[in-house]
């Protein structure tokens, strides 16, 4: 359903009247979804599949552009969290910071976090998906944002982070596919007729 919402808003639909995307992920591996000090089960188990829908939206959104699937704009995936690790002097927990683009496993206490799909381009968020609790968090004197700001803009970065590495591989399809497109062309004779090379 995340996944679906976030692509939802870049397809433009109108071009498209009777068609239906089926779109199929298959993940492979995934992060650990707890910090590795912790016993089986201690810890919320869904925090690492927040990394992996980050990934899933990007990787979508890669292989409709590379279908020809007319879009606004790539949609990427970003996310961000607010833990509290241990203080390096204690065994109190330290004050929580914002990281992008988390590892559970390393992370003794996730205190909330924020997956988003975003289009670059328009400045849109697609899909939000804010887990765990902000409202007690306190960023700092020079941080004045709550911590439900902090976590959607850190996502937000991380998914203009990801729009980089993502055009690049679209651009890089894109000319493989005009190159192919040129041979092809290339094969035909002076008349006008196809070439069959066996």
């Amino acid at each position: 359903m995340h996944l679906e919402t976030a692509l939802r808003g870049a397809i433009i639909a109108e071009r498209w009247p009777k068609s239906a995307l089926d779109i199929t992920i298959t993940v492979l591996e995934a992060e650990d979804d707890r910090w590795w000090g912790d016993a089986p089960g201690s810890q919320d188990a869904s925090w690492g599949l927040m990394n992996v829908l980050a990934g899933c939206i990007t990787a979508a959104s890669a292989a409709i552009v590379d279908a020809r699937i007319d879009c606004l704009d790539l949609v990427t995936g970003g996310v961000a969290a607010l833990v509290a690790d241990e203080a390096e002097e204690g065994t109190e927990e330290g004050a929580p910071k914002l990281v992008l683009d988390p590892n559970p496993a390393e992370h003794r206490s996730i205190i909330s976090a924020c997956v988003v799909g975003y289009l670059p381009a328009r400045d849109e968020i697609t899909e939000l998906w804010l887990k765990g609790d902000t409202s007690r968090v306190a960023l700092g004197a020079e941080d004045k944002r709550s911590g439900h700001e902090a976590l959607i803009d850190g996502a937000v970065d991380a998914a203009r982070g990801v729009q980089t590495v993502l055009a690049e591989a679209v651009r890089e399809s894109a000319e493989r596919f005009a190159s192919q497109g040129a041979l092809s062309a290339g094969a035909t004779d002076h008349n006008g007729d196809v070439e069959m090379k066996i």
